[in-house]
Formats: structure tokens, C-alpha cells, sequence
């Protein structure tokens, strides 16, 4: 049997075959190269907590126990930061039993700090969906920096099929960069490709963003909107690293340029917690065609999503922080990353979310 994750011909194929159920008309751009948009349903609710339903109850039996209230989304309606949300999902499942799914949040999302995951009935982890699942799809949302205004059909998390098992060993991944080089100068590989984080200033002398403590509410349906001044700290250093504060909330870059060939798809991976207390990048999809096709084939950079945890933490320009693992796709999708569709992050440096002007 073939392995691999699913291209964007063979998701709509799953929505005509109502492998994949939608309750309001499919948007244009909604299937991705590699996954599927999610949409946000018309109500949410506040929870007490964050949870998980176990494999013997139902996200509607969680509810019962941990509604606050429940709130319509129709006319818009401001998350709040800090607060815990439930959203039922426009989308609902009925996989076969070779397929299963694994969910994650958007660019944009991760870039707001916005905690965004999949939670299933029956299910005993977040973003993950089991062979064969029935049923309906819930988004967790948390805003951990700003408050953020929504309303039905809005797109935080995304979701990616695959047939079995299609991940590159090291040794795989290394014939794929000799012979197409994934990454801007030396390929550190080891459970991945690593990357590491650029902290030398650019001509304005910015190397990063720290998100601002007290701000307004972002409105996600407002694109090129707001003044980055007005929630983002701007960092700079000539010392070539920073200190992270415990809780805080960072946007900063890669140093290499990484390449997603067509025939690919690659998710971000956590580094190892011994080289620091620290977690980067919330949006972990890279899709077929990420920086195939920019700055004439030297690929794009990932920007990095950085919240510190414990202690004060000193990163260093070049410190490797977190690895890339890329996966076989069934077939090459029929669109790519930034070519047949509109991307609004090819050949990106440092650079906030869509909402911000830069």
C-alpha cells in the first residue's frame, strides 16, 4: 500500500466522496496543497479549563462539565485574552480506516500567539486524529497575547492526511539534499533538519519583536490593519543574541533559507528541552513548494514563534532551535505553496502576522 500524505486533488476527492464532511459551501482557496483549512462554526464556548475528552466520552459530555457560557459568533465577538474557548468546526470526519489526520494551527495564528488545537470525541491527544474517526471536529482556542476578534468561517487551524508512515530517515533526507538542497549553507541533520535563529540586526537594526504586555483587540478579518508599534516591542541588538523573559511572546527568524520540493510536505518539530526552556514555532506546516520558487530557488526562511518558560534564557545567534521533518506525499499536489495559489508568506524574512502593515 502507498504512504504518504494527501494532496490537495485527493482532499477534494475525500470532500466529494464526504470522507470529509462540510456543513456551509467549500471556500475557494480552503484545500491547501497538503491540508485543508478549518473553519470556525457560529458559536463558542468559554471553558473553565483546557481538556482533553479521554476515550470514553464525547466533547459534548466535557461541556457539560466545563461550559462557562456560551457566546454567538454570528455578529463577531472578542476572545479573550487568557481566557479558554471551545469553537464546534464548520468540517466533521468520517475517515476510512487507512487514513488518518493530524491537525495544526495557520501562519497566521501561531504569529498572534493565538494557543489554537484539535480536540476530537474519544480522543487522548491534541491534533491528532486516529485511524477511521467519526465525527465532529472541535477548535481549542486560547489568545496568550492579544485579544482577538471572530466570526464564523475564520481559519486558524489546518488539517493534514496521510496514508501510513512517510517520514525521512536521516539517510533519506540526505540523498534528498544532495540532490536538491533543502537548506541555505550546512545541513545539520540528525531526527530532522535542523535550523537555527538569526539575531544579527537588520538595516533598521531589528533582529525580532517582543509582543506588547496591554494592547487593543486584533480583528482576524482585518488584513494590513494595524501599526506594529502598537502591540509589538521592536528588538535590537548588536551583540548578536537576547535574553528571553519567562512568559513573553517573540517573533524572530531563521538563519538558513529552507526548501519544500514538491514531492514534500514537512512539519516543525520541537527541539530537545536540554538546550533550553523554550518552545518555537506554534504553525507547524510547511507545504509542497515552500521556497521551491523563491529568491530564485535560495528558499524562504521559517519565522520562529517563541515563548520562554522557567528562567531567563540567553539565545545566541546561530544556536540551532528547532528541526524540520519531512514526510513523502502520495502524489504532487496540483497547486503549490505560492505559485497557483495566494501565499502570503513565500520569500519571507523577519515578518509579523497579515494583520500588521510592515
Amino acid at each position: 500500500m502507498r504512504q504518504g500524505v494527501m494532496p490537495s486533488q485527493l482532499i477534494e476527492k475525500m470532500i466529494s466522496t464526504n470522507q470529509i464532511l462540510i456543513n456551509k459551501p467549500l471556500q475557494d482557496d480552503q484545500v491547501q496543497p497538503a491540508s485543508l483549512d478549518l473553519r470556525l462554526g457560529e458559536v463558542a464556548y468559554r471553558v473553565r479549563a483546557s481538556f482533553l475528552t479521554g476515550d470514553k466520552a464525547t466533547v459534548a459530555d466535557r461541556l457539560t462539565e466545563f461550559q462557562m457560557h456560551k457566546i454567538d459568533l454570528s455578529q463577531g465577538a472578542v476572545l479573550e485574552k487568557g481566557c479558554v474557548y471551545l469553537v464546534p468546526l464548520m468540517e466533521s470526519l468520517n475517515l476510512p480506516d487507512k487514513i488518518e489526520a493530524v491537525a495544526n494551527a495557520k501562519s497566521s495564528t501561531g504569529r498572534l500567539d493565538l494557543l489554537t488545537r484539535t480536540i476530537t470525541d474519544y480522543g487522548k491527544e491534541f491534533d491528532r486524529i486516529v485511524k477511521g474517526y467519526t465525527g465532529p471536529l472541535y477548535a481549542e482556542i486560547c489568545p496568550r497575547s492579544f485579544s482577538v476578534l471572530v466570526r464564523p468561517g475564520m481559519r486558524l487551524n489546518q488539517i493534514r492526511f496521510r496514508i501510513g508512515h512517510a517520514i525521512l530517515g536521516d539517510e533519506a533526507l540526505a540523498a534528498l539534499h544532495a540532490k536538491t538542497p533543502l537548506v541555505s549553507g550546512h545541513a545539520v541533520i540528525q531526527d530532522g533538519l535542523g535550523f537555527s535563529v538569526d539575531l544579527r540586526p537588520l538595516s533598521n537594526g531589528i533582529v525580532g519583536y517582543r509582543a506588547k504586555p496591554h494592547t487593543g483587540v486584533v480583528d482576524l478579518g482585518k488584513i494590513g490593519a494595524y501599526a506594529p508599534t502598537d502591540y509589538w516591542e521592536e528588538i535590537r541588538t548588536d551583540e548578536h543574541r537576547i535574553i528571553l523573559d519567562p512568559g513573553a511572546f517573540y517573533i524572530l527568524v531563521s538563519q538558513e533559507s529552507v526548501t519544500i520540493p514538491p514531492e514534500y510536505a514537512a512539519e516543525m518539530a520541537p527541539y530537545l528541552a536540554m538546550v533550553g526552556e523554550f518552545r518555537v514555532h506554534y504553525a507547524g506546516f510547511f507545504d509542497p513548494g515552500f521556497g521551491y520558487d523563491a529568491a530564485n530557488g535560495q528558499g524562504s526562511r521559517g519565522v520562529l514563534e517563541v515563548r520562554c518558560h522557567e528562567a531567563p534564557f540567553v539565545l545566541e545567534h546561530g544556536q540551532v532551535v528547532g528541526r524540520l521533518v519531512y514526510e513523502t506525499m502520495l502524489e504532487q499536489p496540483t497547486q503549490l505553496y505560492g505559485r497557483e495559489i495566494s501565499s502570503n508568506y513565500q520569500g519571507q524574512g523577519l515578518k509579523l502576522s497579515k494583520h500588521f502593515r510592515m
